[in-house]
């Protein structure tokens, strides 16, 4: 969790929000827009946070995060370091507790969250996308855990996520040598889910945040709370949790909506309505 630029924001740059939020139908469209480079701190989570939130209030199916910046997001500010440092590894509990329950509290949304990765998305900022269910990435984005040119290894939970994704010895790769990676590299690795062309990427990220907005609500909540049993805790415990966490499908409109819509018209002519 590093910045790539460590250029202080100006006055007028602190004056304005941090993030916009716009609900297009479905899907509520959260830009990021944190000057100079959407550095991670208490700043832009706790903005983040207040976000979901009001999403869910105003009934968004899908979340799209992408930046209104140059960049993605260019790490963390290294100010935050320095009472760290001051007070040593037992001063740093809470801040370390807080990023990583501001990464679990995204993976806990009921719906999908997409990233939308164009510049520099390092370090936090690559945390940020690693906690998101989908990375769509322009080409030329450049992406990395750069952290250990500091002296420091992700501090967000970024590595165990490196894990999960693309597995043990590339994680180590990408934490341990801090380079900064082609989106098409961390595509073939399984990192990122797709990458596309600089210019096709607002119209790309936000046609997959529709597509799942516009899916059965119900079903992608329990198959995202799947997926994290599966990854944390295993195979036998996401067995164990499968009856109880796809019990609102079968008393959901949406599963009736799709038995229905199937017998009627075939297969994938559905229209879910989200509950």
């Amino acid at each position: 969790m590093t910045s790539a630029e460590p250029d202080a924001p100006s006055l007028e740059d602190q004056a304005q929000p941090p993030l916009t939020r716009e609900q297009r139908g479905p899907v509520a469209v959260i830009t990021l827009q944190y000057r100079p480079y959407n550095l991670m701190g208490p700043t832009l989570m706790g903005a983040l946070l207040e976000a979901f939130v009001a999403a869910r209030h105003d009934g968004a199916r899908a979340i799209l995060i992408r930046s209104g910046l140059r960049h993605f997001s260019g790490g963390a500010d290294l100010n935050l370091f320095n009472a760290r440092i001051e007070h040593g590894v037992g001063g740093s509990t809470s801040s370390r507790a807080s990023g990583v329950e501001f990464l679990q509290t995204m993976e806990s949304l009921p719906m999908p969250v997409v990233a939308a990765v164009h510049g520099a998305c390092l370090g936090g900022g690559l945390e940020l996308a690693l906690a998101c269910d989908f990375i769509v990435a322009a080409a030329s984005a450049k992406m990395g855990s750069v952290e250990v040119g500091l002296g420091l290894n992700p501090l967000l939970g970024g590595v165990q996520r490196q894990v999960q994704r693309i597995g043990a010895a590339r994680a180590k790769e990408m934490s341990m040598l801090g380079r900064r990676y082609d989106p098409a590299t961390l595509e073939r690795w399984g990192l990122v889910n797709r990458v596309v062309a600089d210019e096709a990427l607002d119209e790309a990220a936000f046609a997959i945040a529709e597509e799942l907005a516009h899916g059965p609500s119900v079903a992608h909540a329990a198959t995202k709370a799947l997926v994290q049993i599966a990854v944390n805790e295993g195979v036998a415990a996401a067995d164990a949790k499968m009856a109880e966490l796809q019990g609102p499908i079968w008393a959901s409109e949406d599963l009736k909506a799709g038995l229905a819509s199937f017998r009627r018209n075939g297969p994938g002519q559905a229209r879910f309505e989200g509950r």
